[in-house]
């Protein structure tokens, strides 16, 4: 049987990690009320503790500065080809 992966919206991320930060509560506490592992909460908390406005882009979304080093990595490899055919 497969097991679906479950997918959380940004704020209900947020809300989990508040439920840890200021609502005095355990991370296995809210990990078990919420029933998500108790590594993918701390997880979470360690991603928002580190970027809090850019924290869970979404699905197939980077933050701004990984979206940046992509397309300067991806114009980088067009001018090198370039450069190459001459």
């Amino acid at each position: 049987m497969n097991k679906k992966r479950r997918q959380y919206t940004r704020e209900y991320k947020v809300e989990a990690v508040r439920l840890v930060t200021e609502g005095g509560q355990s991370t296995a506490q809210v990990a078990r009320d919420l029933d998500i592992g108790a590594n993918v909460l701390q997880r979470w908390k360690k991603q928002f503790t580190e970027d809090p406005a850019h924290s869970f882009p979404g699905q197939g979304r980077l933050k701004p500065d990984d979206e940046e080093l992509r397309k300067l990595r991806l114009e980088n490899a067009r001018l090198r080809q370039e450069r190459d055919i001459f």
